[in-house]
């Protein structure tokens, strides 16, 4: 059997390279096996474990410029040429560093490739991969990072992962999240871990007192804390040194760190290491403090394979799979340098346990993770695919597979299945979950833990309904709590126990959710390993300063999972001050409270409602406190239906004609209707249930999904809005309509407006708009408005930013520069009436504009948050956002990032005109992206329930 192995730069030092190198020597005793590089980089390659293998080059990097490594007549002029310009097969978000010239030596060497199995190694080879092998070829691609943490350079396996005949995986959290993802457009999944490398490896002699890190010095791997850790120890630890290997642009900024520390003869920064195997064996302990983006750490199986302990943070893939808490190493919560100290200062100070950790590093290394044992999975899995390749079924298959992607949302756009950052389950646990699912009908299992499965829950009533669980529990066996507000804007509850009672709220909680999917996420435990573990297993995990208790819920779309972020939290506070006397009061061992981190007494004095149940709490959160925003918000949407026939007829009389006009403020793409709305509104019920009411401002259209009878919804009819209807009507200008705002009989004095295709991409508070005081916010955007004269060129929203800044500079002598952010904007009645009034003329003749024109004034895009502004009465501030034109076809990729990091506040999906994308494709990929973000139901919608 013939294996061609696919690497981007095969002479550089990376776990990626390392692991193939590794794989494929050992596949090399008994198979044909070549490595693939598309570039070369160095004379001779980083590891020594290349040199034993068939490397066939395709681009040479080491001359100038760079060159085809075959023979070829490209002379000078034209390899720089085609260095030049950006690869048209991998595209620059996926992997910046191809060229034209790697796209031509990629497509001669993959479209005739000689070979049974291509290996590839990075998503961005497998889009090349993908589109070039012969049919014949098994293609297999292994993913050596967690897929659901990689961003944009991810998005290739998710678009062409249906044309492989399989994918492999290091971890099962990663296959588990790519099965949900990709659903039934996925090639055969698979798990195989790396392999500790074969041949003599020196052993530590467990008396070592220096610490060893092998870790590139970039910000992702977090070398900092290692060095934070390791001075807060120092004094304390005098023969102890840290000693640091490999190289990256932070090396400058570390060395400074180690500069301030003092500690220039304690911590070293030696480079890259081309012999690690002897630096392990003069090592006493490692540490591994990398971020999210670890998927199964070479460097920790060759650690302990040396006999080195390790101490590691528990990131979402990695390390909970090889390292064994408290039996060969410690695991850390990710980012905690404090408790990553604590776990240093355990083994530095205790020989007897770290020398035990050492014997059962070498021990369970080896027989976990034997080259072996790896290499027969491997082959058993590629003979297989071989064997089968002939078979009439298996390019059936794969079209299939493709046309169900396509259909998904599009050739650039694919729904995700949300992620968790916790770390996997212990292995125990499993089985139980098992007997777990088989006890209770709609339980499946989501992203690596038990969820129930249903569309009819939000954000809010989540987080209720863990408060509601943990709180029934503790109240069962008379555990006393206060439920206690917290800041920073969560839609999360909190829960204060005395230290005093931890034992027994946690054997309530362990009691009264046995035999159920709940969890709880242990905070900062001292005995059980950092994670996540069943609730009822609460009763036998030791001391911790708290935890987080939630009950997972997906939706059938898989695409939204409610979870920890919407846990219950049970903090165990301390006592302050002496003990006789009883102290002077409580301390929250993590986090804070609006009322600070301290409270006199933990007995409860009030009661605070949450949902349908009042808990008790402390008089202080019952007050009006000086962040509180007391006062009302509505929200307003503007919408048309362009498929009206009335509407589109009124229109083309308007427009003097049934085409869709010409420019930008009269065409169609201006008013088409892709059902947005229902989206938007979905988001408000979601993230912004504080909300009062809604108010709809249409053209006399309701569609036909909204619960008009809904007591939360008003819909206004443009003629009982404008104030000179008759002058005004009918409009196409949206600037024309909302000069008109204020006039909405009863309207809140401070309101949202949206128009349909802003969206709110997670929780909010009022004072994510909102200062207690009743002023707004507003978002400047990097957009400027250019100091030029209005033009006919200028679209409508240009020129009626350049009128509003004539309006500014002639009565307050300011000049406004920037335009906003496109995100639902926070107004103020009294503004615009004092607008109207101040400005009546100007604002006047925008309402009788039928169509947006040059001689527009745009109220509530702008005028008003810089009036406000000018007046006293708004404030700058900044939110997470986005844009995404959905006529663009390079933007859809986009639509993945949003989805599957649900980290914008807001968000708006837009659609320019002269988009490159066809009218169906983009009805296609804007449904799959709305109905995947959103798809619970809001309760304006038909037969949606409160």
């Amino acid at each position: 059997m013939k294996i061609t192995y696919l690497l981007g730069w095969g002479d550089e030092m990376g776990g990626t390279e390392l692991a193939t190198y590794t794989q494929a020597l050992h596949l090399a005793e008994r198979h044909d096996v070549e490595v693939l590089s598309v570039f070369r980089t160095r004379t001779e390659p980083f590891f020594p474990e290349a040199r034993g293998l068939a490397v066939r080059y395709l681009v040479d990097r080491t001359a100038t410029p760079e060159r085809p490594v075959r023979g070829s007549r490209l002379d000078e002029g034209a390899c720089r040429t085609l260095a030049a310009l950006p690869s048209e097969l991998i595209a620059p978000a996926w992997e910046s560093a191809f060229d034209r010239l790697a796209d031509v030596e990629l497509t001669a060497a993959l479209t005739d490739l000689d070979t049974d199995v291509l290996v590839t190694t990075t998503p961005a080879l497998l889009a090349a991969a993908a589109r070039l092998v012969p049919a014949r070829v098994v293609t297999v691609h292994q993913e050596h990072r967690p897929t659901q943490r990689r961003g944009p350079s991810g998005e290739p396996l998710l678009l062409f992962a249906p044309r492989l005949d399989a994918l492999v995986t290091l971890t099962e959290r990663t296959r588990e999240w790519i099965a949900e993802s990709l659903g039934a457009t996925a090639p055969e999944l698979a798990v195989i871990p790396n392999a500790v490398p074969d041949g003599f490896r020196p052993r530590a002699d467990g008396g070592s007192k220096v610490i060893v890190m092998a870790a590139r010095l970039t910000g992702e791997k977090r070398v900092d804390h290692a060095v934070r850790a390791f001075a807060r120890l120092a004094d304390a630890h005098p023969d102890w040194t840290l000693r640091i290997f490999g190289g990256g642009h932070k090396e400058p900024s570390l060395r400074r760190l180690v500069d301030a520390f003092g500690l220039q003869d304690r911590v070293e920064l030696l480079g890259p290491c081309q012999d690690m195997a002897a630096e392990w064996a003069k090592a006493g302990l490692t540490l591994m403090t990398a971020g999210h983006n670890e998927a199964f750490p070479l460097v920790l199986l060759e650690a302990l394979a040396a006999g080195v302990p390790v101490i590691a943070y528990d990131v979402l893939t990695g390390p909970a799979e090889i390292v064994r808490h408290r039996v060969d190493g410690l695991l850390v919560p990710p980012g905690e340098i404090e408790q990553l100290a604590t776990a240093m200062a355990e083994l530095m100070s205790d020989d007897v346990t770290r020398l035990a950790y050492a014997r059962a590093a070498r021990e369970g290394v080896y027989a976990r993770f034997s080259s072996e044992r790896v290499t027969a999975l491997w082959e058993e899995l590629y003979a297989r695919l071989v064997a089968g390749r002939d078979r009439p079924e298996r390019l059936a298959e794969r079209a299939d597979r493709v046309a169900l992607g396509v259909a998904s949302g599009g050739p650039g756009f694919r729904p995700t299945a949300p992620h968790t950052l916790n770390a996997p389950a212990p292995e125990d646990e499993r089985a139980r979950e098992d007997e777990i699912l088989a006890a209770h009908e709609g339980l499946i299992r989501s992203v690596g833990r038990l969820a129930e499965q249903r569309d009819d829950v939000r954000t809010a009533r989540m987080a209720a309904w863990n408060l509601e669980l943990t709180a029934a529990a503790l109240e069962a066996w008379d555990v006393p709590y206060v439920l206690v507000r917290t800041s920073g804007g969560s839609t999360a509850h909190t829960l204060a126990v005395a230290d005093d009672h931890r034992d027994a709220a946690l054997k309530a909680l362990a009691d009264a959710l046995h035999g159920r999917a709940v969890y709880a996420e242990l905070v900062a435990p001292r005995d059980a390993a950092p994670g996540v573990v069943l609730a009822e297993r609460l009763d036998s995990v030791g001391e911790m300063a708290g935890l987080r208790v939630f009950k997972p819920v997906t939706t059938t779309t898989l695409s939204l999972r409610h979870g920890v972020q919407q846990a219950c939290t049970v903090a165990f506070w301390t006592r302050t001050g002496e003990p006789e006397g009883g102290g002077r009061g409580w301390r929250a061992p993590f986090g804070s409270t609006l009322a600070g981190s301290e409270l006199p007494s933990l007995a409860p004095t009030a009661r605070l409602r949450v949902g349908e149940r009042e808990y008790p709490s402390a008089e202080v959160f019952t007050q009006l406190l000086m962040k509180d925003v007391d006062f009302p918000v509505d929200a307003v949407y503007t919408w048309v239906d362009d498929t009206d026939p009335a509407w589109r007829a009124a229109r083309a009389a308007a427009l003097g004609g049934p085409g869709d006009g010409a420019s930008a403020d009269t065409g169609a793409v201006r008013f088409r209707n892709r059902d947005e709305l229902r989206y938007s509104l979905r988001s408000l019920a979601m993230y912004a249930p504080w909300v009062r009411h809604v108010y709809l401002v249409t053209a006399g259209q309701v569609p036909a999904w909204l619960d008009e009878d809904h007591p939360g919804l008003t819909v206004v009819d443009h003629r009982d809005l404008f104030a000179d209807p008759d002058a005004c009507l009918p409009t196409f200008n949206s600037h024309a309509i909302e000069t008109q705002l204020h006039r909405i009989d009863g309207l809140s004095e401070h309101f949202l407006y949206f128009n349909d295709d802003m969206f709110l991409g997670r929780p909010t508070t009022p004072d994510t708009f909102f200062l207690p005081s009743g002023l707004t916010r507003f978002f400047w955007s990097s957009v400027s408005v250019p100091d030029l004269p209005v033009s006919a060129a200028d679209e409508g929203y240009l020129a009626a930013a350049k009128n509003n800044r004539a309006l500014l500079r002639r009565d307050f002598g300011r000049t406004a520069t920037h335009c906003l952010l496109h995100v639902p904007y926070a107004l103020r009645r009294d503004v615009l009436t004092e607008l109207a009034e101040r400005y009546g003329a100007e604002l006047a003749a925008t309402a009788r504009n039928p169509f947006r024109g040059n001689g527009d004034h745009s109220v509530v895009s702008s005028l008003h948050q810089h009036y406000a502004y000018l007046t006293g009465r708004a404030v700058p501030g900044s939110l997470a956002y986005d844009f995404v034109d959905i006529g663009a076809r390079a933007d859809h990729a986009r639509l993945g990032q949003l989805l599957q990091s649900r980290n914008k506040t807001a968000f708006c999906v837009g659609e320019t005109p002269g988009g490159d994308v066809s009218d169906d494709e983009t009805t296609l990929a804007l449904r799959a992206f709305l109905t995947a973000y959103f798809p619970v139901p809001s309760p304006y919608e038909r037969g949606a329930g409160a």
